[in-house]
């Protein structure tokens, strides 16, 4: 049996981060992670045969300076300064992302960009009242007609329901301030009179930090100073209960190493990193059968990658590409090597990740890998980008509960299991995307687990973990959270 002072689940940035602070702090930390390979959860970063790709892309930019401190600490000599180059592919035609209004009014042409600016108006004059749904958020940001054209298609891509289904929490989120308004703001307005990167709209950001061999490197990297520091991390050991020993005062967390055997490790805490509605299940002593319905709720959608190596003519030079074309199924387009020139071994080559979102199960996830690599190269084909024999080697990965999704009933079935946890389990902490059920960036999920260090060192809740919001920013009603996050204990 294992003893550590805390075991945190899952090796991917909230995990990790939370691990090298404890062990900085003279915790013995003992960390468990599913892959026998790789850390870093969905920001790991894929070798084959010498070609390095994402798991979706990762730009390192946050207005917390403590999580870009961090990056700093971990990773200080192999941080590269990147353009941020994206578009979006709509009806044949691609539209610079962020809009470029004036670019995208021109491309649509006059009388459908006259109706667009109507749209808007008349969104800005008569917004629907109190949004419940993406649908309703986007439209008065952009208004109806814009929604359509550029919101709609890709959402329903991504999350494979109806925007009227999905939450409006996820777009405030996810594209918080954006709007047309701040979209010809940040056209017409000179970059060097914003004061600063608190006064950035994340999604307008137009540089980027970036590892130079992807952001595993950052986890690895993470991962070898744990070690160093006398933690452990362990791969191919994944979870699978957790007990608490209320007579004891302890945590017994049960894991398999990779040859199959079973072990235990007992700790003070545990910080869970992996999907809330799992972590729920696996409990022992039993949650309610009201925590566990709601757990039982909480719905993910699955990723799929198709790296496709081919000789690089010179294509598209964007990080990536949005697809908006309902006639495919791919929903973006990865250029591995426009985020950093290490990411492929031979300069003389490329490699695309076409990604498909979709369900665990489903005809996409359940194709073969052959079945995959044919259809990226029919699509890469259809959309122009390549023929598809200049396609030489493909190889798939896929990552299940990629994304949490914000139905109807997540923010219910959430505030249940944070109540369960409080009142029945002392000593578990859950941070990160999957860990909270929250749809956010690395380094929102970093600064749940800082936060969630500081509050063990302390011994006490001084911080709400859930008051992180997408900018990785801690705010407390009637507190000067803010500041006092990045103080220390």
């Amino acid at each position: 049996m294992t003893k550590s002072k805390t075991v945190v689940i899952g090796a991917g940035p909230a995990g990790l981060t939370a691990a090298y602070l404890l062990c900085q702090a003279g915790w013995p930390v003992t960390v468990l992670e599913d892959d026998p390979r790789y850390v870093g959860g969905i920001s790991r970063t894929v070798s084959y045969k010498g070609f390095r790709f994402d798991i979706g892309g990762h730009r390192f930019f946050s207005k917390s300076k403590e999580v870009e401190d961090f990056w700093t600490e971990i990773l200080p000599h192999d941080m590269l300064e990147r353009p941020r180059s994206s578009r979006i592919f709509y009806n044949g035609k691609y539209f610079a992302y962020p809009l470029q209004a004036f670019q995208a009014l021109f491309r649509l042409g006059v009388f459908e960009s006259a109706l667009c600016v109507l749209s808007y108006l008349k969104a800005r004059r008569f917004p629907r009242s109190n949004p419940r749904s993406f649908e309703d958020w986007v439209s008065n940001q952009f208004g109806e007609r814009l929604f359509r054209i550029f919101f709609k298609t890709y959402t329903e891509k991504v999350w494979g329901m109806s925007c009227k289904e999905i939450s409006a929490d996820w777009a405030a989120q996810r594209i918080k301030g954006l709007s047309l308004a701040a979209v010809l703001r940040n056209a017409l307005l000179p970059k060097r009179q914003l004061k600063n990167r608190q006064d950035v709209i994340k999604t307008l950001v137009d540089t980027f930090r970036y590892p130079r061999k992807g952001p595993g490197m950052m986890w690895e990297a993470c991962a070898d100073k744990v070690r160093q520091m006398g933690g452990k991390v362990l791969l191919g050991a994944p979870a699978a209960d957790c007990a608490y020993l209320r007579a004891q005062g302890v945590w017994e967390v049960g894991y398999r190493s990779v040859d199959g055997v079973r072990h235990t490790a007992r700790a003070e805490h545990v910080i869970s990193s992996a999907p809330l509605g799992r972590l729920i299940e696996g409990l022992q002593p039993p949650a309610s059968a009201r925590a566990l319905a709601a757990a039982a709720a909480l719905k993910y959608r699955d990723f799929v990658t198709v790296a496709l190596i081919l000789k690089d003519r010179g294509q598209f030079s964007d990080n990536w590409i949005y697809i908006h074309d309902p006639n495919v199924k791919v929903g973006r387009i990865q250029n591995y090597k426009s985020w950093s020139p290490e990411m492929v071994p031979d300069a003389a080559y490329c490699c695309y990740g076409m990604e498909y979102f979709c369900f665990e199960g489903d005809a996409v996830w359940s194709a073969s890998d052959g079945e995959l690599i044919a259809l990226a190269k029919r699509e890469l084909a259809q959309i122009g980008l390549a023929r598809q024999e200049e396609v030489t080697d493909g190889c798939v990965v896929r990552q299940a509960k990629a994304y949490p999704i914000y139905d109807d009933g997540y923010a219910a079935n959430v505030a249940i299991i944070r109540e369960e946890v409080a009142r029945n389990y002392p000593g578990l902490h859950v941070v990160g995307r999957n860990g909270m059920h929250k749809y956010n960036n690395q380094d929102h999920a970093m600064m749940t687990a800082m936060l969630t260090v500081k509050n063990m060192l302390l011994g006490k809740e001084a911080y709400d973990v859930w008051q992180v919001n997408q900018d990785a920013e801690y705010h407390e009603a009637g507190t000067a959270g803010a500041q006092a996050a990045t103080s220390g204990p």
